[in-house]
């Protein structure tokens, strides 16, 4: 019999599914309805209704967002892929390298953190395959979900039941005692996430719209072959491969004011000047891993006030400007206002000529570069109209490996037990603020609010099954249901359930929840306990359906751009193919007799 409080909960839940599913609202906004919802009929109490935001996996999520953000700031991976992939072009193999690297990385270490390390290369693959990041980041997810089955301290559903076998049968799971199932639903699903990856729909992300209407393809910029830059006595066409098509060199300019025309089999010197043209992230590529230099006068950091941080904006030049008839070299602008120009645009024109002599016309968009104290103030006394802020790279310092070690000792300090993932996540997020990998003004930008907002009211909402009583009634039921089916079908059973559960309850608590469920059910049709306790893990860790079950498919939302109705779209035929897989091979390693 359902109670009153069990059918709200219910109920509530199932609006709150529906609402997600429609997407005629963000999901951010349901979720905060729902919660209200949840405390006005009284299932989820008033001192508890803000208890997600304290929740671990909040913590986690954010803090992996900002760790990843900094990773890809650095540029690291992105210098690996064009050193040791270069030529890897087809989508589908992206997509396939994507997802086993991460399936295997997440067999050693927490999946979250083998999913933050790569998420940048997913990046840096659609923007040479000209594909939404979309097309990558939710099968990684999902290829991070698969390779934690692999061992015991892939994922924690893992660690739970064989802390729960011990408690049951008096031995714990060792540490590949989940190997043999593990790696054959990794392998199923790497097939099929390869094969049908096509399924998810292009998306973007809801914020970059206006950032896509700025989008301006035509920068002109200077730099100098620096005497550590990679290209010094190499061919034009090596710096080139960098910019991977979406650079133009127009014109090397050398010592003693010769012109040299820029073949592809033109040799760079110390003390080339480089004239380029191309969007601002291909820029940026080229001379963060060409090292090459833009302006002299930038290191100079005597002349940035105190504590002050050094940003880099885009402006129109406006009708009123002052700039207009004057070029960044006559006006001495660095001397004068402590202020670089970095790159300028013209509509319908290309600029050949040195970035400091050209003389600015109305219309014209700029890249200045200096310090967050200085540059309001030129703006505003310069008539120039800043475009909408957006992180722009191109001449920013910086740290190289510093966040790759960050991140990785993170991971070595959760894989040997030393701190709980959040508390190592955090304190990974927080070492990329002081060594300065990401610019404090970043900082909340990189966590996306909305997804954490979604988590924190979600957390007391999936909470209200557990404190009215509904995954007993839910455990009565599968009880009564089980004792009639064979024990292919019962093992099913079980695997269903976990994986229907995992949505509403993190996966640990729903291994708490539904592995004495099994071990009971399996003993009372007189089997062995161990296969049960193997599909409780198996479907705790497998939530492919929403993107609230597993913090992995959270991670990747918002850099996705994903709608909620997208994950089952992907993520309901590779439920199948994991059940089809999982329960022969669960009754083959694990005989029920």
């Amino acid at each position: 019999m359902v109670s009153t409080p069990q059918f709200l909960s219910f109920s509530i839940i199932g609006l709150m599914m529906a609402a997600f599913v429609w997407g005629r609202f963000r999901y951010d906004l349901v979720a905060a309805v729902a919660l209200l919802a949840a405390l006005a009929v009284g299932v989820v109490p008033l001192d508890r209704a803000f208890s997600g935001f304290s929740d671990d996996i909040v913590i986690i999520v954010g803090s992996a967002l900002l760790v990843s953000a900094g990773v890809a700031r650095s540029g690291i991976m992105e210098f690996l892929i064009e050193r040791h992939l270069p030529r890897l072009n087809s989508v589908r193999g992206q997509v396939i390298l994507l997802v086993a690297l991460v399936a295997v990385l997440s067999a050693f270490v927490k999946n979250i953190g083998a999913l933050a390390i790569m998420i940048p290369v997913a990046f840096q693959f659609a923007r040479r395959s000209n594909v939404s990041p979309s097309t990558f980041l939710m099968p990684m997810a999902f290829a991070s979900l698969l390779g934690g089955l692999m061992t015991q301290i892939g994922t924690s559903p893992n660690i739970v039941v064989s802390r729960m076998r011990a408690e049951i049968t008096g031995t714990a799971f060792t540490m590949f005692d989940f190997t043999p199932v593990g790696l054959a639903l990794t392998i199923a699903g790497t097939i099929f996430l390869g094969l049908f990856y096509w399924i998810l729909p292009q998306r973007t992300r809801q914020d970059t719209s206006l950032h896509e209407a700025l989008d301006i393809k035509n920068y002109v910029a200077e730099a100098t072959v620096a005497e550590n830059s990679t290209v010094v006595g190499k061919p034009l066409a090596d710096l080139l491969k960098i910019g991977a098509g979406d650079v133009v060199i127009t014109s090397i300019l050398r010592s003693g004011g010769n012109r040299v025309t820029p073949f592809p089999d033109a040799v760079l010197r110390t003390g080339d000047v480089l004239l380029m043209e191309g969007d601002h992230q291909a820029l940026d590529r080229l001379v963060a891993q060409g090292k090459l230099s833009i302006g002299r006068d930038r290191q100079r950091a005597g002349k940035n006030p105190a504590g002050s941080e050094v940003t880099a904006i885009e402006a129109i030049v406006g009708e009123s400007s002052s700039l207009i008839g004057w070029s960044a070299q006559r006006l001495l602008l660095y001397d004068r206002f402590n202020v670089n120009l970095l790159a300028v645009s013209r509509k319908g024109e290309r600029l050949d000529q040195r970035l400091g002599t050209i003389t600015f016309r109305l219309g014209d968009v700029v890249l200045l570069q200096g310090s967050q104290t200085v540059l309001p103030d030129f703006l505003r006394e310069f008539g120039l109209l800043p475009l909408a802020e957006r992180p722009l790279l191109l001449g920013s310092a910086r740290r190289g490996i510093v966040p790759l070690l960050i991140l990785l000792a993170a991971m070595a300090a959760t894989a040997v037990g030393m701190v709980p993932i959040p508390v190592a996540f955090f304190a990974a997020a927080t070492m990329m603020v002081l060594f300065k990998v990401i610019p404090v003004r970043e900082i909340y930008g990189s966590i996306d609010g909305p997804i954490l907002v979604m988590l924190a009211a979600l957390i007391p909402v999936s909470d209200s099954l557990r404190r009215t009583g509904a995954t007993d009634l839910i455990a009565s039921t599968l009880a009564e249901f089980g004792a009639t089916l064979p024990g292919y079908g019962a093992l099913a059973l079980i695997l269903v359930a976990a994986m229907a559960v995992t949505p509403f309850l993190n996966n640990a608590a729903t291994v708490l929840v539904m592995a004495p469920i099994a071990a009971g059910f399996a003993s009372s049709l007189g089997y062995k306990p161990e296969a049960f306790l193997m599909a409780v893990a198996i479907g705790a860790g497998c939530d492919f359906l929403t993107p609230i079950g597993h913090q992995c498919n959270t991670l990747v939302m918002g850099p996705g751009g994903y709608r909620f109705s997208d994950y089952p779209r992907l993520g309901l035929p590779l439920s199948v193919i994991v059940i089809l897989v999982a329960v022969p091979a669960l009754l083959a390693v694990w005989p029920l007799n």
